[in-house]
């Protein structure tokens, strides 16, 4: 790997870790295996360093989520599928975690790939739903938008209430109870 990755993973993991704040250009060195010369020559400093971290977070994110929400089923069975992919419930949402991080939040630069993940995530939910309202597998009084958001804010919650508890139960409860309201309700 070449030392520009090695420092983009290793900040990648550190922002996970330990949010912009607390990741320092010494500790993205160490975990990369790189010298201050090294990192300096790549990235003119540390905002420019954690831009492309999340950056490939936020590409590697997209990738995975459009992967899912095009495949094959229904738009609930493929809402389904996303809010039920295997993830590091604990570590909570890599992106997610950013929100929290002030630094990251006062930056315009770094805040934009965070909000743009978020804003192409709800559409990308609203278009799935959308296509499932129109195709009748989902109820026809359903706000695709308002809906999408609501599935965001779900798992971003159900982060939160997993770290807080320190177990990945109330994500799981939260992704229910979610689902169980996306549920078609069938006429008696």
């Amino acid at each position: 790997m070449r030392t520009s990755d090695r420092l983009i993973e290793s900040t990648r993991e550190l922002l996970w870790e330990r949010g912009y704040v607390g990741t320092s250009p010494r500790a993205i060195q160490q975990r990369a295996g790189a010298g201050q010369g090294s990192m300096y020559h790549h990235f003119s400093g540390k905002p420019d360093l954690a831009l492309a971290a999340i950056g490939r977070t936020a590409g590697e994110m997209r990738a995975g989520v459009e992967e899912i929400l095009s495949g094959p089923g229904t738009a609930a069975e493929r809402v389904s599928a996303y809010l039920r992919r295997e993830r590091e419930v604990l570590r909570g949402c890599p992106i997610g975690r950013l929100t929290q991080d002030p630094e990251v939040m006062a930056d315009p630069a770094l805040r934009r790939p965070v909000e743009e993940t978020f804003a192409w995530l709800r559409d990308r939910l609203a278009a799935v739903l959308a296509e499932g309202r129109d195709r009748g597998e989902i109820g026809a009084g359903l706000d695709p938008a308002a809906v999408a958001s609501a599935v965001v804010a779900v798992l971003q919650g159900g982060y939160v209430l997993a770290r807080a508890a320190a177990s990945p139960e109330p994500f799981d409860q939260a992704v229910d109870g979610l689902l169980a309201l996306l549920s078609p309700v069938r006429p008696s």
